[in-house]
C-alpha cells in the first residue's frame, strides 16, 4: 500500500473521477481544494468536496482566496499551485492532479499558439502525479457515470474569455487518429526533455549549491536549460530570464523569489535554490 498523497480536487468530474481512484491505492489521502474567488458559487465547490473527503476519510485542506471575475488564467494557475506545494510541504507528500489526455492536447495547442518552441510539445511533464494522462475525456466522463460518481459543473468552462475554453471548441472535433499522434509526439518530446535533464545533470549537478560564474558566462540559451533543471521546470520562460538576472547581479547575502515557490539565496560565488513541495 502507497503512502500519503495530495490530491487537487476541484469538485469537476476528472478530479473526482482520480479521487474515487486513488482512494483504492491510498491509505494516506490529503484532499486539497483551491477556491479561488472567482465565481460567486465558488464557495459552494468548496463545501462539496469537503464533504467528498469526509465520504473517503481524507483530510481536507482549503484556502479561499478572491483573485475577482478578471482574474487571468495565468494568475489563477500559479496561485492554486503555489497552495498545493504549501500543503504538499506540511504534509511531506507528493502533489496528483486530474489531467488528462484532452487536456494534453490543449494545452500543446496553447503552447504552440504563444510560440513556446519543442517544449511545447513536452507537456504536462513535472514532478507532479498524473495518473490520467492516458484517459481521454470521455473515458473519464463514462467512469464517472459507471461508479455512480457525483461532480459540479464549473460555469466559467463554458465562457469565451479564457483561451484554454476557445481552443478547447476547437480540438474537439479532432480526429482521434490525430489526436494520437499528438499523444505520440508529446511522449517523445517528453524523452527528449529527460535526456536533456540528464546531460543538464552531469554539467550542473544536484545542488542544492550552483556556481554563478558558469551561469554568467555561459550561453543564455544553455544557462536557462540549466536553470529550468535546476529549479524543476516549475517557471516561465520570462521568469527564467528574469532569474538568471538575478544571478548575476544579486548581491551576496540577498534572497530572490521568482515565483513558484521557488527561492534563490545568494553569496559572492554561489547561489543555493530552494523548491517548497
Amino acid at each position: 500500500m502507497n503512502k500519503r498523497l495530495v490530491i487537487a480536487v476541484s469538485g469537476g468530474v476528472d478530479s473526482v473521477v482520480l479521487l474515487h481512484m486513488l482512494s483504492k491505492q491510498y491509505e494516506d489521502l490529503v484532499v486539497a481544494h483551491f477556491d479561488h474567488g472567482i465565481r460567486d458559487d465558488s464557495a459552494m465547490d468548496a463545501a462539496f468536496v469537503q464533504g467528498l473527503a469526509r465520504h473517503y476519510g481524507a483530510v481536507f485542506e482549503t484556502v479561499r482566496e478572491e483573485l475577482g471575475k478578471q482574474a487571468s488564467e495565468e494568475l489563477a494557475r500559479d496561485r492554486r499551485y503555489a497552495f498545493l506545494r504549501e500543503v504538499a510541504h506540511r504534509h511531506n507528500a507528493p502533489i496528483a492532479t486530474a489531467h488528462h489526455a484532452d487536456d494534453s492536447i490543449e494545452t500543446i495547442a496553447i503552447n504552440v499558439t504563444r510560440g513556446t518552441g519543442w517544449r511545447g510539445l513536452a507537456v504536462l511533464d513535472s514532478d507532479i502525479v498524473r495518473p490520467l494522462l492516458d484517459m481521454s475525456k470521455d473515458e473519464i466522463i463514462a467512469y464517472a457515470n459507471e461508479h455512480g460518481l457525483e461532480w459540479r459543473e464549473d460555469s466559467t468552462n463554458m465562457s469565451d474569455a479564457y483561451l484554454r475554453n476557445r481552443i478547447r471548441v476547437k480540438a474537439q472535433p479532432m480526429q482521434d487518429d490525430t489526436k494520437r499522434q499528438l499523444l505520440a509526439l508529446r511522449a517523445q518530446q517528453v524523452a527528449t526533455k529527460q535526456h536533456i535533464d540528464q546531460e543538464v545533470r552531469a554539467l550542473v549537478g544536484d545542488g542544492p549549491d550552483y556556481g554563478r560564474y558558469f551561469f554568467t558566462h555561459a550561453e543564455p540559451a544553455a544557462a536557462m536549460e540549466c536553470l529550468r533543471f535546476i529549479t524543476a521546470a516549475r517557471l516561465t520562460r520570462p521568469q527564467l530570464g528574469r532569474t538568471l538576472m538575478a544571478i548575476k547581479t544579486a548581491k551576496p547575502g540577498s534572497v530572490y523569489q521568482p515565483g513558484s515557490a521557488v527561492t534563490l539565496s545568494f553569496t559572492s560565488r554561489n547561489f543555493k535554490v530552494e523548491l517548497i513541495k
